[in-house]
């Protein structure tokens, strides 16, 4: 189940990659793109996660969901937002993201 989830987890960022690299030529259908790949990957995160008691892993389990969270806002932003402000969330997802992505492996050595 886990390789499954991995597997989604990369289509879906692959995905919404495509469509944040698409944007800049004003393809209609880039938004689309990029909010199908963050949703995609933010329910593969949501079921990759495992129950633990650690308080650490907890917490950053948490900011590894809500750099998921920005990366759909981030997706709402292109759509409805005809300016730049999307660039900021998708830098902070990115920052959470990268950030819980060195974190939780070195914490779950630890156990």
């Amino acid at each position: 189940m886990k390789k499954e989830l991995n597997i989604l987890f990369m289509c879906g960022m692959v995905f919404a990659l495509i469509g944040a690299a698409v944007y800049i030529t004003h393809w209609e259908y880039a938004p689309y793109m990029f909010i199908i790949g963050a949703i995609t990957a933010a329910i593969a995160q949501i079921f990759a996660q495992p129950h633990v008691e650690n308080v650490t892993l907890k917490r950053l389990y948490r900011q590894q969901m809500f750099g998921a969270l920005f990366l759909v806002l981030t997706g709402l932003l292109m759509l409805y937002s005809h300016g730049n402000e999307w660039i900021v969330c998708l830098l902070i997802a990115a920052i959470l993201e990268l950030y819980t992505a060195y974190r939780i492996p070195q914490e779950e050595k630890k156990q």
